[in-house]
């Protein structure tokens, strides 16, 4: 089994490679493969457009995936991510309320605002989770869809008076990475340094996923745990919606689709569904990009087909048994 589990490490890591090879090379602008060098316009549109467009996307999806990891094992459900517990609403909520009172704040005000928001709204659905009967496994998901629309119902009517309905279609429904560029994705480094902070504490994870009084028993704090681990989930929600837009499903597919193959050690399964997470979003991208080429579709719009169908899929066939 440990020979499988190298095999799929390898395969998705040759995967991700092979993908970031094509996404430096598709664009309008034909970028030699060889002789590089003596073309300073090549290295101009690969240095500030393709690279830095190619590492937010693997970034955002490895983020992401292990960010849907954390959120299962707080609400013990498998069915729950950052984008189906009001995460990225709260998210937009709070970078609403600083672009209304202080539209001239730093990037670092808004990211930290952001974050805290996100915290606030995650924390609130964990709390009304807590009240649902425990055997009602689907109550949970529908519970942070229900609260996602409540808060996202709110945002958009702040922004529909505020005549900022287009910055809140940006931060909620784009998943766009057409627009960025160096200097407008380094924040999706913070996601991927809060997502290796989960790989850092992931058994503290997995023994918090057994339940808070089986985690007492074997000398945790179960608390502490999940505070660290809605930290995690609120950080890399706000980066993302502060860089691309909310982009829908990873952390729901990803992360499934992985434990199935693998199981459920966690400190073993993280780094898979971090690569898987990636290449989801990178290959989501290249899809939006050459579909109808030259022209573009948002990769969020591709998950939002294609994850719905991967969930479905899911859903309906049964898991595989892994020793």
């Amino acid at each position: 089994m440990t020979s499988g589990f190298r095999h799929l490490r390898l395969a998705l890591s040759l995967g991700l490679g092979a993908l970031c090879l094509l996404s430096l090379s598709v664009g309008a602008y034909e970028v030699p493969a060889a002789g590089l060098l003596s073309d300073p316009m090549g290295l101009l549109v690969l240095s500030v457009s393709r690279l830095p467009r190619t590492l937010a996307a693997v970034l955002s999806g490895a983020a992401l995936a292990v960010a849907g990891v954390v959120m299962q094992q707080i609400a013990r459900n498998r069915f729950v991510e950052p984008s189906t517990t009001g995460t990225p609403e709260s998210a937009a909520l709070g970078l609403l309320a600083v672009t209304l009172l202080a539209p001239g704040a730093p990037v670092w005000v808004k990211m930290a605002v952001a974050a805290v928001s996100a915290l606030l709204g995650t924390a609130l659905f964990v709390a009304l989770i807590r009240r649902l009967p425990p055997r009602e496994v689907f109550l949970v998901p529908l519970a942070g869809l229900i609260l996602s629309g409540v808060i996202g119902a709110v945002v958009t009517w702040i922004a529909w008076e505020a005549d900022l309905m287009q910055l809140v279609g940006t931060w909620l429904m784009s998943g766009e990475f057409s627009g960025v560029i160096a200097g407008r994705y380094e924040l999706l480094w913070i996601a991927a340094a809060a997502a290796a902070l989960a790989w850092v504490a992931a058994d503290r994870f997995a023994i918090l996923g057994l339940g808070p009084e089986a985690a007492t028993g074997l000398g945790l704090n179960p608390d502490a745990v999940m505070r660290l681990g809605l930290v995690v989930v609120s950080v890399v929600t706000a980066m993302v919606v502060v860089s691309v837009g909310m982009i829908p499903f990873v952390g729901l597919v990803v992360p499934n689709i992985v434990a199935r193959l693998m199981g459920d050690n966690l400190r073993r399964t993280l780094a898979p569904t971090a690569l898987g997470g990636g290449a989801l979003v990178l290959g989501s991208d290249l899809v939006g990009r050459l579909v109808v080429y030259p022209f573009e579709i948002p990769a969020g719009t591709i998950l939002g087909v294609t994850g719905a169908a991967i969930f479905l899929w899911l859903l309906w066939s049964k898991p595989r048994h892994v020793a």
